[in-house]
């Protein structure tokens, strides 16, 4: 089991490195290099949702908002708990002129933050 995490840990090391080296690439304005690391990071670890996050706001920076609606739906299949991956889809919906989809992102969005905040409320208030 220990080489097994061992492992698991190195290969989110990995992708953890090209994220890194793709938040780099987001803040020189080098989209086309961001997203080439977030997909890499993403290849290493399918599972790596902030490196979706990442390549959905890449997309949309570099105006490709077929690829990021892609990107964002992939997302909220595999999270549809995720208030951010909503918003995201609204906004890139309404970068579209799709204002209805958009505002129905964005509905589901508020609707999952507050049960959220009302899961952390419940939460600091048990004796755990």
């Amino acid at each position: 089991m220990g080489v097994r995490m061992t492992s698991e840990s190195a290969i989110r090391k990995q992708a953890e490195s090209f994220y890194d080296q793709a938040l780099d690439c987001v803040a020189r304005n080098d989209g086309r290099s961001a997203i080439r690391h977030f997909q890499q990071a993403l290849a290493i670890d399918p599972e790596f949702l902030d490196a979706m996050h990442g390549l959905v706001r890449a997309f949309q920076d570099s105006g490709d908002y077929r690829r990021a609606i892609d990107t964002a739906l992939e997302l909220i299949m595999r999270d549809p708990e995720d208030p951010l991956a909503h918003t995201s889809l609204s906004i890139l919906y309404q970068h579209q002129g799709r204002i209805p989809e958009a505002e129905a992102e964005a509905l589901k969005a508020k609707l999952l933050g507050w049960k959220q905040q009302l899961r952390t409320l419940n939460g600091a208030g048990s004796p755990e």
